[in-house]
């Protein structure tokens, strides 16, 4: 059966590529949508671990925890709270680089641990006011070295260092002092997050729970899966997921019914003969099915290489990847084969089912 699937799609090239490019673009854009998703968690898992920290807290409610105002004098108030061993306040600058908009700046204290455990590879941390120390990542792209002049939001800042964290979107960004931030958002007693670190051997979720009673309003986040549920963004990505899924697989489903189809009428003849030599109608729609499949499993692999390629580069086009690198994973990839071959199945099974009730005689006759 194999050989003959194979000879058939031989000798009809072109009208099975069609057919499977048809599910290799249900499957790219599933493969995409679920990388990028994949990769926006991750970014929400830097954003609530700021500084080392095991919690990020935030405004409730808020539709993406970046828009977040909390008052800055609460993280003394936090310190004071026994399973909580620091607290420091971090102010969240977006679109402040005209040189690089998708760059996030961070105001922090100078003497907080969000600050006290950056790795300079140049230079060393701003201190003062109209000081700024900028990732590796940035400085990479526009070209900065300690001593360079930085415009953030029209105001000129020194650098004064380089620094490395490993975590993607604080090294595509900038550091300047909480003072320097809130002068810039007009809110000199504000901040976007307060950062937590908890005592020794304290429970993460036991701990969140405790400071969200004590202290209404607020949301404590400390992992990226709560983060993509903290804001309605997340909630929205993980729908429009579900929704494209559901959509490929009836796109790409039609699309291979209907190449099916096609070849169902065109060789009436061949089962006719297959029919008439004894093959049972279970076999010819078997052979009508692994046909449908084999096309799905060819515009399959073609997805999966079109969505792993085409997500990281449409990232760069659109100059945002220092908010969100696409994490094409294993098991995304396996989720965008599992489509394409259910794609297939399903495409396939009423062309199969047609196949099985085309009456020999008549075709052989000629009628």
């Amino acid at each position: 059966m194999i050989s003959l699937v194979l000879e058939t799609l031989r000798r009809r090239p072109a009208r099975a590529l069609l057919s499977a490019l048809g599910t290799a673009v249900g499957v790219a854009t599933i493969v995409a949508l679920l990388g990028v998703t994949d990769g926006l968690k991750q970014t929400a898992g830097g954003l609530v671990r700021l500084g080392a920290g095991d919690i990020g807290l935030f405004q409730k409610n808020v539709s993406d925890p970046s828009a977040s105002v909390l008052p800055a004098g609460l993280a003394a108030r936090l310190k004071r709270v026994p399973d909580i061993a620091d607290a420091t306040p971090i102010q969240l600058l977006i679109e402040a680089l005209p040189q690089n908009p998708a760059a996030v700046v961070f105001g922090v204290e100078p003497r907080g641990f969000v600050a006290q455990r950056l790795v300079f590879l140049q230079g060393g941390p701003a201190r003062r006011a109209r000081e700024v120390a900028v990732g590796d990542g940035l400085a990479g792209q526009l070209k900065l070295r300690p001593g360079s002049t930085l415009r953030i939001s029209r105001r000129a800042f020194r650098l004064t260092g380089v620094y490395h964290t490993g975590i993607l979107f604080e090294d595509q960004g900038a550091i300047v002092s909480l003072a320097d931030a809130q002068g810039i958002t007009g809110r000199p007693q504000d901040a976007t997050t307060i950062s937590v670190q908890l005592g020794e051997g304290v429970h993460r979720r036991t701990a969140e729970q405790a400071i969200e009673r004590r202290f209404p309003g607020l949301t404590a986040i400390g992992t990226p899966e709560e983060a993509a549920r903290a804001g309605a963004n997340g909630t929205l990505i993980s729908k429009a997921a579900l929704v494209i899924v559901v959509l490929a697989l009836i796109i790409g489903a039609i699309s291979v019914a209907n190449t099916m189809l096609l070849s169902v009428v065109e060789r009436r003849g061949e089962f006719a003969v297959m029919a008439a030599v004894g093959w049972s109608g279970p076999q010819v729609a078997g052979v009508v099915l692994a046909e449908g499949v084999a096309i799905s499993v060819l515009g399959a692999g073609i997805g999966l290489l079109l969505g792993a390629v085409g997500s990281r580069l449409l990232v760069h086009a659109l100059g945002v990847q220092a908010f969100v690198t696409p994490v094409i994973s294993a098991s995304v990839l396996l989720e965008g084969l599992l489509v394409g071959l259910t794609i297939g199945i399903v495409g396939g099974l009423y062309p199969a089912w047609r196949a099985t009730r085309l009456p020999p005689a008549p075709v052989l006759a000629g009628r």
